[in-house]
């Protein structure tokens, strides 16, 4: 999503280019361009695919069918992790306590399946802003909560910076996380203000906002995770300007930071 302009035969075609080993792929554009041709593409091209984005948003009647759908995808796509953003509260309610309830139970029913398919479910945190629509889960005290229902070989969590820079508990629970073999998956962004008026779209490049990006590093590598690190931006005037361009300087910032 960081250069979303890019097709995915120019985002392989670009990462293979600067040496970028793996890509986390978006459900949307996967299913647009074919879920085989984007497996034999990225195969071919000797990337992996890191991460599947996204499942979740229980809040409907089909998302279990949505979510199983997406679990198949990634293990076609030959990712181990799919990341979950869970979803908000239900039309009407104002029950938050019972959306993560529904998102526990809902999870219930998709680990086992997930796990016949050696994928794991990454419940991601959302920042609390998002909490009425798109994720009831706001830290990762909640996260791993939830996840530690389940083994962890099937359900763990996401890390991203932008969305728990701001919790002081962040960082035991990041060593909770690392214990427990339950960090999934690790992105960056960075936070910076004033928001955007589209505040989804506001993540900042990396290095241009308030967030310790190579702290957090330390903290994920003293955890003990040894997988990817992802860089997930969404900002619109970052996808008005020329993908390759963007790539180029997003793996610079990455490596600076």
């Amino acid at each position: 999503m960081t250069v979303k302009q890019l097709s995915l035969p120019q985002l392989v075609e670009q990462c293979a280019r600067l040496g970028v080993p793996g890509i986390g792929l978006w459900r949307e554009p996967v299913q647009a361009y074919g879920l085989e041709a984007t497996a034999k593409l990225v195969r071919d091209a000797g990337l992996t695919v890191t991460t599947l984005c996204r499942g979740g948003f229980f809040t409907t009647a089909s998302s279990l069918d949505d979510n199983r759908a997406a679990i198949d995808e990634a293990a076609a796509l030959g990712t181990d992790t799919l990341v979950l953003v869970s979803g908000g509260l239900a039309p009407g309610s104002r029950d938050l306590a019972a959306a993560r309830a529904r998102i526990t139970e809902a999870i219930a029913e998709l680990a086992p399946y997930a796990g016949e398919r050696d994928v794991r479910l990454a419940i991601e945190p959302l920042h609390p802003m998002y909490a009425s629509d798109r994720c009831a889960v706001s830290t990762l005290d909640q996260a791993l909560e939830i996840a530690g229902h389940f083994p962890a070989e099937q359900v763990g969590v996401t890390v991203d910076t932008y969305h728990i820079w701001w919790d002081d508990r962040a960082p035991a629970a990041v060593a909770r996380a690392g214990a427990a073999g339950r960090i999934h998956t690790f992105q960056l962004a960075d936070w910076t203000t004033p928001l955007p008026a589209g505040v989804l779209n506001g993540r900042g490049q990396l290095g241009d906002g308030v967030i310790d990006l190579r702290g957090w590093c330390d903290l994920v590598d003293e955890a003990g995770y040894t997988g990817p690190i992802e860089v997930e931006l969404f900002n619109d005037e970052l996808w008005r300007r020329e993908g390759a361009e963007v790539l180029e300087e997003t793996l610079a910032r990455y490596l600076a930071v």
